[in-house]
């Protein structure tokens, strides 16, 4: 079996989902200059594609992460036009404001359709594949996993469940070899954040459209690579993100009474403001959705 230099991607065959923008096309280019092979899937295909190009002409596919069937079988072709897989970054999500009370409860479906589900669907296809001592899936879950927001209820939600997604594959995959990593983000420079948080009932209680200012993207996938060339278990950024983590309770409290003065005018807002998803979405079948 190869081993490869504990500092270096190069020769790492990298599987990342929601690569059409974001974190995810990033990571692509920056892993492909460095000598990584990567595999892309998302929901964008022509943006899909032109990353591709820039990381050599690699495989990729239009993948709904939300559709098990897809995602067993674009996974399965990806990883064969790869000839094999040390890396699963399980990136693809999506946000969208949501009052919890008299919020469209599509809203809620989607998001964890698509960021837990997603999630499960990847891990469960490509896990086998990187069960092996080289092996390393990175989960990418948010600051929102430990900070919860209001109108950030499906998002903070999502993400937890990919935080305890994370935390039970590393057990589950320890006897492989291989390691699980989950990355925490803060408010980035990237459509996420501009798209699912910048409106108007956001900037109804803070005053701007975000919390903590918006971060540059560089360090964060600087920080990605590192992870996946060390095969780390937390990701942060920016920096003090890893501060936050031990002090939940804490942040909690402190962001509860902090943002406590604009929250009935927000909801009023958000109840009647049209936010889209941050990626447009395919339909699907509701999951949750029974005949009475």
């Amino acid at each position: 079996m190869k081993l490869f230099a504990g500092a270096s991607v190069a020769g790492r065959k990298v599987l990342i989902t929601g690569a059409a923008r974001g974190i995810g096309a990033a990571l692509a280019r920056q892993l492909h200059a460095d000598g990584a092979e990567v595999a892309l899937l998302g929901l964008e295909a022509e943006l899909l594609g032109e990353v591709a190009r820039e990381c050599g002409d690699a495989p990729w596919r239009y993948c709904d992460v939300g559709d098990r069937e897809q995602v067993d079988r674009v996974v399965a072709t990806l990883v064969g036009e790869l000839g094999g897989l040390d890396v699963v970054v399980a990136n693809a999500g999506v946000a969208r404001q949501l009052p919890l009370l008299g919020g469209d409860p599509a809203v809620m479906e989607e998001t964890l359709a698509v960021n837990v589900l997603g999630v499960y669907y990847t891990l469960r296809a490509a896990g086998p594949h990187i069960s092996h001592a080289n092996g390393y899936a990175l989960v990418v879950s948010s600051l929102a996993a430990a900070v919860h927001l209001p109108l950030v209820g499906a998002y903070s939600a999502s993400k937890a469940a990919v935080e305890a997604l994370g935390n039970t594959l590393r057990i589950e995959l320890k006897h492989t070899g291989a390691k699980v990593g989950i990355a925490y983000f803060a408010e980035l420079d990237t459509d996420m954040t501009s798209r699912g948080f910048g409106t108007d009932a956001a900037r109804a209680i803070i005053g701007r459209s975000t919390v903590s200012g918006v971060a540059p993207l560089g360090p964060a996938i600087d920080s990605v690579q590192k992870a996946i060339a060390r095969r780390r278990r937390q990701v942060v950024s920016p920096w003090w993100v890893a501060f936050v983590l031990p002090f939940r309770p804490i942040a909690q409290r402190v962001i509860a009474l902090a943002l406590r003065r604009g929250v009935r005018r927000a909801l009023e807002i958000a109840r009647k403001e049209e936010a889209p998803f941050t990626t447009d979405q395919p339909d699907r079948p509701r999951k949750m959705e029974r005949q009475a």
